[in-house]
């Protein structure tokens, strides 16, 4: 079990938001927190502390108006610590071999595999030519509906007829090397883990992060122990840095 920090970036500004209240609707999200300090600054202090694997992500769309300062603000993190972090917001196979040349780590990508309301095989396979598959991290966001999870796309946004699973998780374990899953219906809200997304992540092949509502140490701690230790974690809300109450430092002792 490996802590992965995060930096999410809106408008051009580090924020941590309530997932499902973004909109590309006036480039709008529910804001927990705004940073006075940039995203270059969390990746040094994340590079010093020795927290590697996380993850940036863009939240506008390409054509918002804030996409280029949202972007500007992912480009300086990559470069304060090259080699350390993943990226992902709006991904495609065009741009995503000069974010590996600019210090990704990986790519992150969902909405652009996607044709409608399922999985493309052959953007699929184009995200996996462009940067090769130890390069690629596939996001797989899922929120509750009926009595299962499905996948969604567009920041989150958007439901999918890809029910998130663990066929889902084999068979696109062929051509990324990690998964990264928010669950969406908690994420930002630091109202406890969504329980019943762990027992579909022990079943992962390839590594995979959890993201969503912890809040306390005893969070942490259960899915430590639900998922067996095999399942790493992001904190966004609930970090001191981001207004919370955890340090980092109490998070790498708990998971230890």
């Amino acid at each position: 079990m490996r802590f992965r920090p995060c930096i999410d970036i809106h408008n051009g500004k580090v924020k941590q938001i309530v997932g499902s209240s973004l909109r590309d609707e006036g480039d709008y999200a529910k804001e927990n927190f705004i940073s006075e300090k940039d995203a270059a600054y969390y990746a040094l202090m994340y590079g010093k502390m020795g927290f590697t694997g996380g993850h940036i992500i863009i939240l506008n769309p390409k054509g918002s108006e804030f996409y280029e300062a949202s972007k500007e603000q992912a480009l300086a993190a990559l470069s304060a610590c090259p080699g350390s972090m993943m990226i992902g917001g709006g991904v495609d196979p065009l741009d995503a071999p000069s974010y590996i040349k600019a210090g990704a780590s990986h790519v992150i990508v969902t909405s652009y595999i996607f044709t409608g309301s399922r999985i493309d095989s052959g953007k699929l396979l184009e995200m996996e030519d462009a940067v090769g598959r130890e390069h690629l991290c596939i996001d797989l966001s899922c929120r509750r509906k009926d009595d299962g999870y499905v996948v969604v796309t567009n920041r989150w946004q958007t439901f999918t007829d890809e029910v998130f699973g663990e066929e889902l998780l084999d068979r696109l374990s062929r051509h990324a090397c990690e998964y990264l899953v928010h669950a969406v219906d908690a994420e930002g809200k630091q109202k406890g883990i969504e329980e019943d997304v762990i027992p579909i992540l022990k079943k992962s092949p390839i590594p995979v992060t959890y993201a969503g509502g912890i809040r306390d140490l005893g969070d942490v701690g259960k899915l430590k122990v639900l998922g067996d230790g095999k399942i790493d974690l992001t904190i966004g809300s609930a970090l001191k840095i981001f207004g919370g109450n955890l340090g980092l430092e109490e998070i790498s002792e708990c998971i230890r």
